[in-house]
């Protein structure tokens, strides 16, 4: 389509049923206004080098953010995890260009450009789009897909620092792009996330484990085990809330992420640390029992926290287990009260999960900042309202952003109200799960 074209088609029926099954039935109306901007910009504001209009060749890729949902800071370890994409996501109108030049332009952020005749790894890029652009690009080269540039017109919703995974959703973004254009779209989404896996470790400079980039490429709520890493077992799960009277919020601490690395590095370390000293890459090659039948050694070699973390890694991996089986049970129960009971299971662990978190893995602030504590403070207000009612646990990374919350339907307004009281206007956002993954956006 060309640009004209692509503004035509926004304002369709057609354009309004792609939209609903992306962002539901209230997020139509904002999808049209975002998509028709960017089709708007890419005709007003690039030069004919960079956006040969004549072409005629424009196409929208769309890739969400994910949540996690169990498995906090197992997957480095080829652990198990819960996740699911959400409604939050990248979207980029993109034109295949004939050069080897990548133009990505994202609403609110300066042009990132990247020449694909040079796909080494650069320091200077280190935490930047240009390294997700050019580590993405040379993943797939190694792979064998001859790549040309691209024009992109993007802008995203997905919450930075808030452990909603933005630069997860750019990597399999890009990695969706390219395969798409130059790839004959012959790479899964487990390929296209370890490609953004190897991007974000290699070239971006942040160690992480699969599961960001996992869980946005696929789509839908997921069950992922590690346990072998080059094929990890990815299984669909229904998950609904809103059937039992639940509705999924994160609540945005505002607290900065600025020289977290060392403590987000500090974990995956300290567990393979313990790992390596049984002979072993990871602590999945383990078990509880063997570690603390050396525990004396282990605290000597590694420290008491080390420990304490590997105690949560175990019982997290059975943890996802049991919420995988409680929300399977959730799904096939034949009356509402039977599902209520199945969640009920279901968010208790979730509660387990958040203490454990907390209390073993111990990544709720940074103890170089023991001041800023907006995680706890969230969790601990959070518990308050809730009471009885409802879950909350750490969310993602941890040390800073967010918290994940379960709160019932009739308490939202209310705990919107306690909660950005302290973390102040928007700090709630309400989650939707979406089906679609990172895909290219048919007309």
């Amino acid at each position: 389509m060309t640009g004209n074209d692509v503004i035509t088609w926004t304002t369709t029926p057609a354009a309004a049923g792609v939209f609903e099954k992306l962002y539901g039935p209230e997020g139509v109306a904002g999808a049209r206004k975002r998509y028709t901007a960017l089709a708007e910009g890419m005709l007003r504001d690039f030069s004919p080098e960079d956006f040969p209009e004549t072409r005629g060749d424009l196409r929208f890729f769309t890739a969400p953010g994910r949540t996690e949902l169990g498995g906090n800071h197992t997957d480095h370890n080829r652990g198990k995890v819960l996740a699911a994409s959400i409604q939050l996501d990248s979207v980029a109108l993109v034109a295949p260009r004939r050069d080897t030049k990548v133009l990505f332009r994202s609403t609110g952020y300066p042009d990132v450009e990247v020449d694909l005749s040079d796909l080494s790894v650069n320091p200077k890029e280190a935490g930047t789009t240009e390294a997700l652009v050019r580590g993405v690009a040379a993943e797939l080269t190694r792979r064998g897909t001859a790549l040309k540039g691209f024009t992109a017109n993007a802008d995203s919703v997905v919450l930075p620092g808030s452990g909603l995974s933005s630069s997860a959703a750019v990597e399999v973004l890009l990695g969706r792009i390219f395969d798409t254009l130059y790839g004959r779209e012959k790479r899964s989404a487990l390929e296209l996330a370890q490609i953004g896996q190897s991007a974000e470790n290699v070239y971006f400079g942040k160690p992480s484990g699969l599961m960001d980039q996992a869980a946005c490429a696929t789509g839908g709520a997921v069950a992922i085990d590690f346990a072998d890493v080059n094929s990890p077992r990815v299984q669909h799960i229904n998950f609904d809330l809103d059937s039992s009277g639940y509705t999924l919020c994160v609540v945005n601490t505002h607290g900065s992420h600025a020289d977290l690395t060392p403590d987000y590095a500090a974990i995956p370390e300290e567990m393979k640390a313990l790992a390596a000293f049984f002979g072993k890459p990871v602590l999945r090659e383990l078990n509880l029992d063997l570690v603390l039948s050396h525990g004396a050694e282990l605290r000597k070699i590694a420290g008491d926290r080390a420990i304490l973390r590997a105690i949560h890694y175990f019982e997290e991996n059975q943890r996802v287990d049991a919420m995988e089986a409680a929300l399977k049970a959730a799904a096939a129960a034949p009356g509402i009260r039977e599902k209520q009971g199945e969640l009920a299971q279901y968010l208790t662990l979730v509660n387990k999960s958040g203490d454990s978190s907390w209390e073993l893995l111990q990544n709720v602030y940074s103890p170089r900042n023991p001041r800023e504590q907006g995680v706890s403070l969230a969790l601990a207000v959070t518990r308050k309202i809730l009471r009885d009612a409802g879950a909350c646990r750490v969310h993602g990374g941890g040390f800073a952003g967010t918290i994940q919350a379960y709160v019932p339907l009739d308490m939202l307004d209310h705990y919107r109200t306690q909660i950005e009281g302290i973390f102040g206007p928007g700090a709630v956002t309400v989650l939707q799960i979406r089906q679609i993954g990172a895909e290219e956006i048919a007309f």
